[in-house]
């Protein structure tokens, strides 16, 4: 089973949006995270 860039984005984005609800103050962690994630998924696919 090969996991593409694609199918993981809005699954990321839906984890990223709950943490956000649940923790307001977590928003900058959560967005670099994300954004360092896609990077790598990015330069490795």
């Amino acid at each position: 089973m090969q996991i593409d860039i694609i199918s993981i984005q809005p699954i990321m984005a839906l984890i990223a949006g709950v943490l956000i609800l649940v923790f307001p103050r977590i928003l900058n962690y959560v967005v670099a995270i994300y954004l360092i994630v896609i990077g790598i998924l990015g330069l490795v696919h």
